[in-house]
């Protein structure tokens, strides 16, 4: 058994928590584990109050299953939210745990997966983001094994070596969207211990890299390797296939997806306890329950999608569909 933790906060997260939860409910009712929904609470790091407070959405999340985990910012806050998913693994019970990000739906069950919870491991589901390496200054490999020697870790045994020197995929590198491990504290404290510290002195190879937004997957893959893990076996794939749908943005689900997810999507949307709540939410209620999402689909051939996001992202936006 493991437990599962996502992140929440007010606005356009708390509807997404709750597509989460549902999703979780209806299409693994078998999980025996705790959905924790890890809460920041207003304070100096913050620019705004982050906590979930509407009543309505408090109600239903309980409604589905989950637990709501305040906890206080003490490194990251508005400055970089996606530290959100570090800090709050010192506040969860200390077993195993699979982390999701908040739009995220779970389209099968993740309950009956062969985790090895001691090999943490993370999403494959990713692309060439990071790092940039400029013309005349260090290479990937160069840049990589900076952090690994930094922390004293083994550079050369995190290489996939089937892959080309200075090919993004040859290093370890993942998307953040699920990582699983057997103690979120143990593994948190090292997440955090790498974050900061990059964060603080990046050091000279990457002087010239953009850490934000991906400081999280910077430090991620060395956490990953100091706890003795590494890409996910092949028995994990289903976490980025056919157990587990990271949306991201829902112009891109309806773009992009099944039409398996699209219809699970719309079935636990429709649920009048759920409609009530995340109609409140104008890109929610456009994209699903006016139906604009499927306008956004019909614009695209599925079987032959243009290979760039951004391209995916622009026709959606002449159309005078793109919404956040």
């Amino acid at each position: 058994m493991f437990n599962i933790l996502a992140i929440g906060q007010s606005g356009r997260l708390q509807y997404e928590a709750i597509l989460l939860a549902a999703s979780l409910r209806a299409n693994d009712p078998a999980f025996a584990g705790r959905l924790i929904i890890a809460t920041p609470n207003a304070g100096p790091l913050w620019d705004h109050d982050p906590a979930i407070t509407d009543p309505a959405t408090l109600s239903l999340l309980q409604d589905l299953g989950a637990e709501i985990l305040p906890f206080d910012s003490r490194h990251f806050g508005s400055a970089y939210p996606y530290g959100n998913k570090i800090e709050a693994l010192a506040h969860l019970p200390d077993e195993p745990f699979l982390f999701l990000d908040t739009d995220t739906l779970v389209t099968a069950p993740v309950s009956t997966l062969p985790f090895e919870f001691t090999k943490p491991s993370a999403s494959m589901k990713r692309s060439d983001t990071w790092p940039t390496p400029e013309l005349y200054g260090p290479d990937r490999t160069a840049i990589w094994k900076s952090l690994y020697d930094r922390f004293g870790l083994d550079f050369a045994s995190s290489l996939d070596h089937s892959q080309p020197d200075d090919y993004w995929q040859r290093y370890l590198y993942f998307n953040a969207g699920w990582f699983f491990a057997t103690s979120p504290r143990a593994f948190g404290a090292t997440f955090l211990k790498y974050a900061t510290e990059i964060a603080a002195n990046p050091g000279p190879a990457l002087a010239c890299q953009s850490l934000d937004p991906w400081l999280d997957q910077i430090a991620l893959p060395l956490a990953i390797h100091a706890h003795g893990g590494g890409r996910p076996p092949a028995a994990l794939a289903a976490l980025d296939t056919t157990a587990t749908c990271h949306w991201r943005l829902l112009p891109l689900l309806y773009a992009r997806e099944s039409d398996d997810v699209v219809a699970k999507l719309e079935t636990i949307a429709q649920t009048p306890p759920l409609k009530a709540v995340l109609q409140n939410y104008p890109p929610f209620k456009r994209m699903i329950y006016q139906r604009k999402g499927h306008e956004v689909r019909a614009l695209f051939d599925r079987e032959n999608l243009p290979r760039r996001e951004q391209a995916i992202r622009n026709t959606i936006k002449r159309a005078g569909l793109w919404v956040r």
